[in-house]
């Protein structure tokens, strides 16, 4: 039980990647943790006491994006190599691939009802797929760069994308119209997110800026040039008050959206942090960075109410922190005003704690890829029949030896799961070759039907333009007598 006023404390301390991680994600029951990487590989780390991580392969490139769905029952993750892969997670690594894009796909993420998944990549476009035999919608193509990132509302109507071409850009889901754009002008974009309403968004960009933009009114709420390098990643708290952001500058900073300032500064990784998340009860939250390392931190600070919080970070008038305390969570951004004076955030050094933790790290299980058809997908609405913890603790009590460490060998076998290698079904090299080809020239058609009909939209608009100024002509000629 926290004591009033405890600030983030670090939990949790993994390592298993031999890269960069990327990415991160808690599964919807807090029993795992998933997390992307440079190496190309998916791990996946369980929260229960001397539970052994798994590390799933896979891909043949870095794995930029990993999330769960909302049941948690799949991971999809989103790699350099231009695939998607959804994995069941369980100690079999059973995975169905499927080439999502024509260059790296950098972002995927499931709708609210787990039906639908969309992909961001360097090809310049947005596509959506659905879940259940990962069949093809369709494609948003009005970004002019790579498309770092797209995300789902959480009602899933609308779709919001950042890219290289430094534009934010919101979708209607149903109509697949741009409905706005939205001007980063300092850098790119490397990140974009909802808030819990779905009335704002917010975007990390790479000249250490993290800007909060209300999608009704189509303004900025607030501007911080808080981070002294790129900001990688960022993740609302899902009670809305605060946002998580992660920095090249080697720093975590947690922000305090009703007050529109910094709250906190963590220090834990060596070098860049590369990703962060809240969970999704918040809380927890997790990040990734280039030493390797996944770290796990409890909230502590959302077991005080909005106005507790405040008042003991700056004294200020307490009918204004009951007031605020009081708001509806949904409208509180949208009274947030713009330019406020940071107060002296409260800066948390936890890297000597990293170490400590280091003798404590999980056992890794190398795992897959093992093959599922598309067909075996279910829809997300139904429960997994085995979750990879229940699987994992099985395996944990059958390879744990006396002394509680992990055997090399029993009875002189890998212990390992046994798992059959997706090359192993392949399909020849020519028909893959020829496949490939065909996905390729079905990508350019899809590109050119949009274009075209982006481009009849245009000469519709002209032809009524034409067709107004026409008629105001024939009502000002006055008739000839």
């Amino acid at each position: 039980m926290a004591t009033p006023l405890e600030d983030p404390s670090l939990e949790r301390h993994f390592r298993g990647h031999r890269d960069t991680v990327t990415s991160v994600d808690f599964s919807p029951v807090m029993t795992q943790l998933a997390s992307g990487s440079m190496d190309s590989c998916l791990m996946v780390w369980n929260f229960k006491p001397k539970m052994r991580a798994y590390r799933f392969v896979g891909h043949k490139d870095a794995v930029l994006s990993v999330n769960f769905s909302p049941s948690g029952h799949l991971v999809a993750s989103a790699s350099r190599d231009k695939t998607v892969r959804l994995w069941i997670p369980s100690v079999k690594g059973e995975s169905t691939v499927f080439k999502a894009h024509t260059a790296t796909v950098r972002s995927v993420d499931f709708s609210s009802d787990g039906q639908t998944l969309c992909t961001a990549s360097d090809d310049k476009t947005i596509k959506l797929w659905t879940v259940h035999r990962q069949k093809f919608l369709y494609s948003l193509t009005q970004h002019s760069n790579w498309v770092r990132c797209a995300k789902f509302s959480p009602d899933g109507r609308l779709i919001v994308s950042g890219s290289d071409d430094k534009l934010i850009k919101l979708w209607d889901r149903q109509t697949r119209d741009c409905i706005h754009t939205f001007h980063e002008i300092g850098g790119y974009v490397n990140h974009v997110d909802f808030h819990p309403s779905g009335t704002c968004i917010a975007s990390a960009s790479t000249d250490g800026s993290v800007k909060v933009w209300d999608i009704r009114m189509n303004k900025i709420l607030q501007h911080h040039g808080a981070h002294a390098g790129a900001v990688s990643k960022l993740s609302f708290h899902s009670n809305g008050n605060y946002l998580l952001t992660s920095s090249e500058d080697g720093t975590l900073k947690i922000f305090d959206l009703l007050e529109g300032r910094i709250f906190y500064t963590l220090h834990g990784h060596q070098g860049p942090v590369t990703a962060a998340t809240f969970s999704k009860n918040g809380e927890f939250f997790a990040s990734g960075g280039a030493d390797e390392q996944v770290l796990v931190w409890k909230t502590n600070f959302d077991q005080l109410s909005p106005s507790d919080v405040l008042s003991a970070q700056r004294p200020r008038d307490r009918s204004e922190a009951k007031a605020q305390a009081q708001s509806p969570v949904e409208d509180l951004p949208s009274r947030v005003q713009k330019g406020r004076a940071p107060a002296n955030p409260i800066s948390l050094d936890a890297r000597s704690s990293v170490k400590r933790m280091q003798d404590q790290e999980p056992s890794v299980t190398d795992v897959g890829p093992a093959m599922f058809t598309a067909s075996q997908v279910r829809p997300d609405s139904e429960p997994p029949s085995r979750s990879l913890d229940m699987d994992a603790e099985m395996v944990d009590k059958e390879c744990l030896g006396s002394s509680g460490d992990y055997p090399t060998t029993i009875a002189g076998e890998d212990p390992r799961p046994r798992t059959q290698p997706l090359e192993a079904k392949a399909v020849p090299p020519a028909l893959n070759k020829f496949m490939e080809q065909i996905a390729g020239q079905l990508d350019i058609l899809t590109q050119t039907v949009s274009l075209l009909e982006q481009r009849l939209t245009m000469t519709e608009n002209k032809l009524r333009e034409c067709i107004d100024n026409q008629q105001e002509i024939r009502l000002h000629i006055k008739p000839t007598e």
